[in-house]
């Protein structure tokens, strides 16, 4: 079994985080959002993982560090790395065929700013399986629409009129993702695009035309990371997940003085906190320091320092410095607010 991994946007929505980090990178919970998607697929999929592709950007944006981040990850699952580069930004299909060598056998592709929680058993003897989510407004997303045998015989974009409450969340399983590969191929020939890009839909309906066998998989939890306020509700929805799971959360190594921590919370290593109330819903990154301070449902990354502030709802960055009495805030990487 391979994994697809596509991860070369650079994540507009979410700047100004996402303007030294890639989005797939930015921590929820304390661990890089790709780390968690990748493991989590892997627990759904409960077999041997082969190999893990990575499709990247810009080397100046995606570099070695990311590289060896994601071979580490790779390699914690026993699988080999590959990674490509998406030489220009064109679309779902074209990243997914930037990775076109290791594009045979049975294989999932997943794009990397969402998260999930499932536990459901691949149905082997379909072609493929789309991975979807029972949303209350399904107007507002691309939904499957499913026959007498509960099969996908169409992907409806944002219908007007109810076509099903099922929707597509962007994971995706092949029994042998060559035909896939086949139908993106054609394509690029025949240079359809929408919006100016090639969209993996465009494969999967060249696929269905042909009468393979669609089923869906659908996940327990979806958790989308695609700007500040959603990412941070994220961060709050896994943290009570792995409180309940009883992982631990809180580093030993916290340095803790007239302080209290309201649980479910992730505290890194060597974070001091200093006259400061803590949660629920907090990930504090390593080596961070808040002090004389009120925080909540927020996320802050590594060696920030805090002082002086009743947050909630905020993301603060790497390194950023942050000193008021602001309530809603989104500051990037090394930025100071004094």
């Amino acid at each position: 079994m391979k994994i697809i991994v596509p991860m070369a946007g650079r994540g507009s929505r979410l700047r100004p985080h996402t303007l030294t980090v890639p989005k797939p990178l930015i921590p929820v919970a304390g661990k890089p959002i790709v780390h968690r998607l990748v493991e989590d697929i892997a627990k759904v999929l409960n077999q041997p993982i082969d190999e893990i592709a990575f499709i990247l950007g810009d080397p100046a944006f995606f570099g070695d560090e990311i590289v060896e981040s994601l071979e580490a990850l790779a390699k914690s699952l026993n699988a080999k790395a590959s990674i490509y580069r998406q030489d220009q930004p064109l679309g779902t299909g074209h990243a997914i065929m930037s990775a076109k060598v290791s594009l045979s056998g049975p294989a999932v592709v997943a794009y990397a700013d969402t998260l999930i929680k499932a536990d459901f058993k691949l149905d082997k003897d379909a072609d493929a399986v789309i991975w979807t989510k029972k949303v209350a407004n399904p107007e507002a997303f691309g939904v499957v629409n499913l026959n007498e045998k509960n099969e996908i015989i169409e992907l409806v974009e944002k219908p007007k009129e109810f076509v099903s409450d099922q929707a597509v969340i962007g994971i995706y399983y092949f029994k042998d993702i060559a035909v896939l590969k086949e139908k993106l191929e054609e394509v690029l020939d025949e240079n359809l695009m929408h919006g100016g890009e090639y969209q993996i839909n465009d494969g999967i309906k060249k696929m269905m035309a042909e009468d393979r066998v669609f089923k869906t998989g659908t996940v327990d939890e979806w958790m989308d990371c695609g700007n500040k306020n959603v990412t941070v509700e994220t961060n709050g929805r896994m943290l009570n997940f792995l409180h309940k799971d009883g992982e631990k959360l809180i580093s030993d190594s916290v340095k803790i003085t007239n302080s209290e921590i309201t649980e479910p919370c992730y505290i890194g290593e060597n974070v001091e906190l200093v006259n400061a109330k803590i949660g629920p819903n907090v990930s504090v990154g390593d080596g961070t320091k808040i002090t004389n301070s009120e925080i909540k449902n927020s996320l802050i990354q590594t060696f920030a320092e805090v002082k002086n502030a009743k947050l909630d709802n905020a993301m603060i960055g790497n390194f950023a410095k942050f000193d008021g009495n602001f309530t809603q805030i989104s500051i990037g990487d090394y930025s100071t607010l004094e």
